[in-house]
């Protein structure tokens, strides 16, 4: 008898849906029917590829409110967070569609080498074959989109384990893709825990490329387990906006509260550290704290509901149980702190040494730790001190003091007076350090899906004009 998956509200616990998990023997039928459908997508012209990609964007455009609603009610973001994260998946594949058609290489100036003279050549791009996508639980109509989207357009066929926590929206997902036009042997999905149903997928070796989000550890167990494969990885952050004391302190702020309590402050971007030049940090933190208390947070189905929970208790419980560490090493709670099962406070520390978990790790909940700094030398190397380095912001009005930071933080982004939580979906996004290896955006991801064949034509050259 098949195990049943129970996915649950986690505003109010209350189940909203159940799917079957799949076994070992569904992930390798799933692997085998890929293999049929890599054939199909390596075989289909780049238009076709780019009309299933457009159908699927007015599908999803039509289908909105409902794949908002979902998003909602298993992953906790408030209806306006969810109805942003559809207007993405949206874009992401009409994005998608326009780059199918751009898929391209170049020619070679063989020429140039002594002894080749008489030769021609180009590479032109192919595709991977099959990719294995794994997604987490905090954006997954968008992290689905962003994996499937750029494989379709490279003409590869996927095969996708969305989070267990919150598989529903991603099933909607592939059934509009399915209905769009799109080969069913060239999108499977399964569902399952990691250790048996993503380890599978990583480990087959007719799994050519693995492009996984979610966390550091998941993250290095793929790389030890995956074999000789591509791999992209977009994993954890505890991102740092700086404040100079040539910046505005009302946009910081701004940005601080946007970014660090966005999806209850579960996102990898996530306004994490906040650096702030001690000129200008009461400045700061009068007006940071009015704008937290602000917010509101309950039921993320209200219009009114800023934030809404977080996706587990177990989690919730952990930002608490840091946040006490902090404190018992001599932090302070200017706001928030308080637990309600789910439901978290907006909260801001202070004063907090920078060794403590909620500096050095991921947080991955609604809380921004506020540390000063005497100089921008000073504040990047603090930045830089994590082991992570996905995106960082700093706000400056000296172009001088911009340029310093774009050359010296160590991280995959520099976003200028906007926070390390700003992410364009076409443009390049990943990470150095441990925060991962490759690049999403969908031409960057296309050009990791696919690979370069190189073709060289030995010329008899015998005809001269």
């Amino acid at each position: 008898m098949r195990r049943e998956i129970n996915v649950y509200n986690p505003y109010d616990g209350s189940v909203v849906g159940i799917v079957e998990e799949s076994t070992v023997e569904d992930v390798e039928r799933a692997i085998e029917k890929a293999e049929r459908g890599k054939d199909l997508m390596a075989n289909m012209p780049l238009y076709k590829r780019a009309e299933f990609l457009r159908r699927t964007a007015e599908l999803i455009q039509q289908k909105g409110e409902d794949f908002a609603i979902t998003l909602v009610k298993e992953v906790g973001k408030t209806i306006r967070e969810a109805r942003t994260e559809v207007k993405r998946a949206i874009e992401i594949f009409s994005l998608a569609s326009e780059e199918a058609k751009r898929l391209q290489g170049e020619t070679l100036p063989f020429d140039s080498v002594a002894g080749s003279e008489n030769r021609r050549g180009f590479f032109l791009r192919v595709p991977v074959g099959i990719i294995g996508a794994i997604t987490p639980f905090n954006v997954p109509l968008v992290l689905a989109s962003h994996k499937i989207a750029p494989a379709i357009a490279g003409g590869n066929a996927i095969v996708f384990k969305p989070a267990t926590a919150t598989p529903l929206v991603d099933k909607k997902l592939v059934e509009t893709i399915l209905e769009a036009g799109l080969p069913e042997e060239a999108l499977q999905i399964v569902i399952g825990p990691g250790d048996t149903v993503g380890n599978t997928i990583v480990k087959d070796p007719r799994i050519r490329m693995i492009s996984f989000t979610g966390s550091r550890s998941v993250g290095l167990e793929i790389t030890k387990n995956a074999g000789l494969k591509k791999i992209a990885l977009e994993l954890g952050s505890n991102s740092a906006l700086i404040l100079s004391d040539k910046g505005d302190a009302l946009s910081a702020v701004q940005a601080t509260v946007r970014g660090g309590f966005a999806v209850a402050g579960q996102v990898c971007i996530s306004v994490q550290r906040v650096f702030v030049h001690r000129k200008i940090l009461n400045e700061y933190l009068d007006k940071l704290i009015p704008l937290v208390q602000r917010l509101k947070v309950g039921d993320p189905m209200k219009e009114e509901t800023d934030m809404g929970p977080m996706i587990s208790e177990q989690a919730a419980e952990r930002v608490e149980k840091w946040i006490k560490e902090a404190i018992d090493v001599g932090g302070k709670v200017l706001i928030g702190g308080e637990r309600n099962r789910t439901l978290f406070q907006p909260t801001v520390l202070i004063d907090v040494p920078l060794e403590a978990k909620v500096i050095s790790e991921e947080v991955f909940g609604p809380l921004v730790t506020v540390i000063p700094f005497d100089n921008l030398v000073e504040a990047i190397k603090m930045a830089n001190s994590s082991k992570y380095g996905l995106q960082a912001g700093i706000f400056t009005n000296d172009i001088e003091e911009a340029f310093f930071a774009i050359k010296y933080l160590d991280v995959g982004g520099v976003m200028i007076n906007d926070g390390p939580s700003y992410r364009a979906d076409f443009m390049p996004y990943g990470g150095v350090k441990e925060s991962g290896l490759g690049r999403e955006g969908i031409r960057y991801a296309l050009e990791e899906m696919t690979e370069i064949k190189t073709v060289c034509f030995n010329l008899k050259g015998g005809l001269n004009l």
